[in-house]
């Protein structure tokens, strides 16, 4: 009789596998509907497969947003305009709606979430500056509060609170490109 084939291990696809796993459950059903084994179960593991990789659902969360917040720089580096920038924002911001809204909360409690969102926009304030040499003449501190009311209002339009105020999302739109180009000029 033959024995059944071992299934070799490879650690990096079983850890990217439980990072989308993960952030697909922080989106839907959320962070506070999530449990460790629901991560492992979607991502096709036994639940001791989940430590193996991250220490808790807080770990795997900052994992997840240190992921997210690489890739929306990513989308970032080829947009040509303020209107492109408008769009990746609020269309990366609006596949992520559950996601930001328990890294809003969760930033207030978890030191490390904080620092790593702090490590992350100052991430995003160098590559704007090595992109758009201008803004080097700028403050840290001027650049990092436009970066904040930038990404306040992408998460405005994501979330439709313009719509709540009657203005139509494409007027939300062009507001965030009028706000984008102002801060980061022509």
């Amino acid at each position: 009789m033959v024995p059944p084939p071992t299934r070799r291990r490879r650690p990096e696809a079983t850890r990217a596998a439980l990072l989308e796993a993960a952030r697909l459950e922080f989106e839907d059903p959320g962070y506070d509907a999530t449990h460790t084994n629901r991560i492992a179960a979607r991502a096709g593991f036994a639940p001791q497969t989940f430590y193996r990789h991250f220490r808790d659902k807080p770990a795997i969360f900052l994992a997840v947003y240190r992921r997210w917040a690489e890739s929306e720089l990513d989308l970032l580096e080829g947009v040509q305009d303020a209107a492109g920038a408008a769009a990746v924002l609020i269309a990366s911001h609006r596949a992520s709606l559950n996601f930001r809204r328990a890294l809003r909360v969760l930033s207030l409690t978890d030191p490390a979430l904080r620092t790593a969102r702090a490590d992350s926009r100052r991430l995003q304030i160098a590559r704007l500056t090595e992109r758009l040499p201008h803004l080097s003449s700028r403050s840290f501190d001027r650049l990092a509060a436009e970066l904040l009311a930038l990404e306040r209002l992408a998460d405005a339009c994501a979330e439709g609170e313009f719509q709540d105020l009657g203005i139509a999302e494409e007027v939300a739109a062009a507001r965030l490109a009028d706000a984008i180009r102002q801060t980061f000029g022509p």
